[in-house]
């Protein structure tokens, strides 16, 4: 309305047919002409245009929410951007359990949540209608043209090239380098224990978990220094991936930080990818993830693409730091958690391991040792159904998304599929919040016939392509603690509550309290 009264206004007004002619009248809108004399005329003229704005927001709210749960109003402008910078897990879990789909607006920026398995696996699953977006600022960290944001063939096929980074071969050689990392940082843990104090192992945790990373997708070709460089800044790349934040990558601001922290890490592993090439050209066996790549991509008989340049390369290589580092974090911190909280478990842990190790504690593990400890595996499936790392992943739909036969998601809108319900159903896992690994023993048991509602992994194209690595670098990490030390939950007012932070984490930090193990490596 407005827009056409203004086009009619100014489509009639007329033109001069000369400079030196007689001006012609200019019926300029009222608005236009008000004088600077006459304030309260300015002032009643911008409050309509200001509370217009507001009512077609409301508008457009209400017309995308359709009959879907939610606030029937959103607050003016900011939505629930107060909720969306503190978030608790509360929260989130009111907003799910408000039904299958759900809406809310944060800043202008309209999100239908999905909180059942059925709408969660439909939108991981249709790439035709909705692509990962993770967060508004991740193009600008990850660099738009990281592989992560391929669709379709495109990514289809790319992801084909890399699946042989995660064979069972390639598993072999990453697991001793896991392995002897994961002693050497269990072995700080215990001497900062002699003076009989609890420690927050939440970024102690983190620490292990990227030298593990960093050394088996670089080996040694990136310098001590480097790594210490991308360990040191990576955190604030974990800040910038938060649901919401501050989109302008200006000075000081969480965003910029984390483009810093990624052009440094992009400057060492393209270093690395480069260092890589070479020994692979002199003919070196390969000791690590990029020795490999470039070692499979060199054989005739390889059919796929082997014009990897060296940022590309480091591109990938940060993408799977991406991938690996908060999440596999989160669950390696929970699991040491649960088997502190059930001593039972922790017991039978021990157990598995004298058998299976008969003994020799010093000997390195193997696929098949790992193979055989079937109740840690289950436990670490377990803790990370209970404790998702990874509650839900930001998609958006490219076009109009026919997700229900009611309901169709307007084209450009944030689809946010949530796991947490599935991992909790009770109609699959029997009285959900409950710490129990057994339900994973039985193979014709409730939780292992119903493979759709385990998505700690993701489903559908996108799903996590370093599966069997995260789960073996938990199981080796905590069957090595187990042989190595004792370790006991220090409760504090914070211990049940999380943070998250791109991913969910102890909000205490998981106080553990360590001591050897009789069954010392």
């Amino acid at each position: 309305m407005a827009f056409s009264l203004l086009y009619r206004s100014s489509s009639s007004a007329a033109l001069p047919s000369s400079t030196s002619g007689p001006a012609h009248a200019f019926n300029a809108p009222s608005f236009l002409s008000l004088s600077q004399d006459d304030p309260a005329r300015w002032l009643f003229t911008t409050t309509a245009i200001i509370l217009s704005l507001l009512v077609l927001e409301q508008a457009v709210y209400r017309y995308k929410k359709a009959q879907l749960p939610g606030a029937t109003w959103t607050i003016p402008v900011i939505g629930k951007l107060v909720d969306s910078m503190y978030p608790t897990l509360e929260n989130y879990k009111e907003q799910w359990d408000s039904g299958a789909l759900s809406v809310v607006s944060v800043f202008n920026i309209f999100i239908v949540m999905a909180s059942s398995t059925e709408y969660s696996r439909k939108i991981l699953n249709s790439p035709t209608h909705a692509e990962p977006c993770l967060v508004n600022s991740a193009k600008q960290i990850l660099c738009s043209d990281n592989w992560v944001f391929l669709t379709g063939k495109s990514h289809v096929e790319y992801r084909r090239g890399l699946n042989s980074l995660f064979t069972r071969k390639a598993l072999s050689m990453y697991l001793p380098i896991q392995e002897s990392i994961a002693r050497k940082h269990l072995a700080r843990w215990l001497e900062v224990a002699k003076d009989s104090k609890s420690q927050p192992i939440m970024m102690t945790a983190r620490a292990m978990n990227m030298e593990t990373s960093l050394r088996v997708f670089c080996g040694t070709h990136l310098p001590e220094h480097a790594a210490q460089e991308i360990n040191d800044r990576y955190w604030d790349i974990t800040q910038a991936l938060e649901l919401v934040n501050f989109p302008l990558a200006l000075p000081g601001t969480k965003v910029y930080r984390a483009i810093k922290a990624r052009k440094a890490a992009m400057y060492w592993l393209e270093l690395a990818a480069r260092r890589s090439k070479a020994a692979m050209a002199e003919g070196r066996e390969p000791e690590c993830m990029l020795d490999e790549w470039i070692y499979n991509i060199s054989d005739e008989n390889y059919k796929g693409r082997k014009d990897f340049s060296d940022k590309e390369m480091a591109m990938v290589i940060f993408s799977f730091l991406f991938a690996s580092q908060d999440a596999m974090s989160s669950g390696l911190i929970y699991a040491f958690q649960h088997l502190a909280d059930f001593p039972d478990v922790m017991k039978k842990i021990k157990e598995e391991q004298e058998r299976v190790r008969q003994g020799n504690y010093e000997t390195p593990l193997d696929l098949d040792m790992l193979d055989q400890m079937t109740y840690l595996q289950a436990t670490i499936k377990e803790s990370m159904r209970v404790k998702p790392p990874v509650t839900m992943v930001p998609y958006k739909a490219t076009k109009a998304f026919p997700i229900s036969n009611d309901y169709t998601v307007p084209a450009g809108t944030m689809v946010i599929p949530s796991f947490f319900n599935s991992l909790h159903d009770p109609s699959v896992y029997p009285e959900p919040e409950e710490f129990r690994p057994e339900r994973w023993l039985d193979p014709n048991g409730l939780a292992n016939a119903n493979p759709k509602n385990y998505l700690v992994f993701g489903s559908g194209p996108h799903r996590c392509i370093g599966i069997e690595y995260a789960t073996m670098n938990m199981a080796l990490t905590i069957a090595t603690a187990a042989i190595m030390m004792q370790w006991e939950h220090d409760i504090t007012p914070d211990s049940d509550a999380v943070e998250i932070i791109a991913t969910l984490f102890p909000k205490d930090g998981c106080r553990l309290k360590f001591s050897p193990c009789h069954l010392k490596a």
